[in-house]
């Protein structure tokens, strides 16, 4: 497995494996050749009766053969084992690399739909998690009445510019209350184990967009936002906060808004799955702009305070690698404005 990894590895298991096979063959046709004489005369011509060289065959045509020969595999040792010494980093690191490469390709298979034997994260996640739409069932909490509607998943190929693996993991595990995005690992009642998991996020590093690709397609949304006439007078960081997350971008609204998520958004910072941003609520837990453009940067930590009372959850995204630092501050003055 490890010397098919990378092909000098293949090329030498391959001649090792021909230098095999002939003297194997070469043993079995002369023993067969040395063993017809035998017929007929066992008992004179066995191996342990027959009489063997004398003192002077052995010690001096026999000898020497068996010196040479020696020799011979004593050099083909000392040149086969620094050519394999060198050989051993590209080797070790191919084994990574096809190691790494099959994660990946569970993983895909874990990610595709249940008609290819997925568990169907594209299904809401969209292909290659470009993001998607998701059938969700509502319940009145006032009048208990039960309605569809279509939630937008948001798409994954920055999530993990926001997320480290751990708060990626603690997601797919409990999944998100509240929402379509159901708990799927074992610890939250769901149907895969850790090495799936671990597979999964594997398949999501090899989809993610760079910073630079992700900067660039909020540049190109924010542009496009700006130019259409509905959006006449709303200031970057509103466009910003209301932003659809495609392209791999992420809006701020998906937590903060009540019903952002399925096209009836109610006030826009009101709170929903993350906290109430209105009143100057933001104002009274930071102080301070930048400590608030700092935490918008940097996400939230397990356990980790932040503000003047906060407790991080480590639900916070960290949009440090997806928006420009002056896109943080055009966001976080909207927010201290509502």
């Amino acid at each position: 497995m490890i010397l098919a990894s990378n092909p000098v590895g293949r090329n030498i298991a391959i001649i090792i494996a021909i230098v095999l096979i002939l003297g194997w063959a070469v043993y079995v046709v002369l023993n067969l050749r040395g063993a017809k004489a035998e017929v007929g005369s066992e008992v004179e011509l066995a191996p342990n009766r027959k009489p063997y060289y004398d003192d002077e065959e052995l010690e001096g045509r026999k000898l020497t053969s068996v010196l040479l020969l020696g020799l011979g595999l004593l050099v083909v040792t000392a040149v086969a084992i620094p050519l394999y010494w060198l050989n051993e980093p590209s080797r070790q690191a191919g084994a990574i690399e096809g190691f790494d490469a099959r994660f990946v390709k569970w993983g895909s298979e874990l990610f595709a739909p249940t008609a290819q034997g997925g568990f169907n994260c594209a299904g809401c996640h969209g292909a290659k998690g470009i993001g998607g739409v998701a059938p969700y069932t509502l319940t009145d909490p006032a009048t208990g009445q039960v309605r569809q509607v279509a939630w937008k998943a948001p798409a994954l190929q920055t999530v993990l510019l926001k997320f480290s693996d751990d708060e990626l993991r603690y997601i797919i595990t409990y999944g998100r209350p509240f929402s379509p995005m159901s708990p799927w690992g074992l610890a939250g009642g769901g149907p895969m184990n850790d090495q799936q998991i671990d597979s999964l996020i594997a398949y999501l590093h090899s989809i993610q967009l760079t910073p630079e690709q992700a900067q660039a397609a909020v540049t190109k949304a924010l542009a496009d936002a700006k130019a259409d006439p509905a959006n006449a007078g709303k200031s970057d960081g509103e466009l910003l906060f209301n932003m659809e997350a495609s392209s791999g971008t992420y809006s701020c609204a998906r937590c903060h808004t009540h019903g952002w998520s399925y096209d009836e958004p109610l006030v826009s910072g009101g709170g929903a799955m993350g906290p109430n941003l209105t009143g100057g609520s933001e104002g009274r837990q930071f102080p301070s702009s930048a400590d608030q453009e700092q935490f918008v940067h940097d996400g939230s930590d397990q356990g980790k305070r932040y503000g003047q009372q906060g407790q991080g959850t480590g639900r916070m995204p960290g949009f440090g690698q997806i928006y420009s630092q002056a896109q943080i501050q055009a966001v976080v003055n909207y927010e201290r404005g509502l």
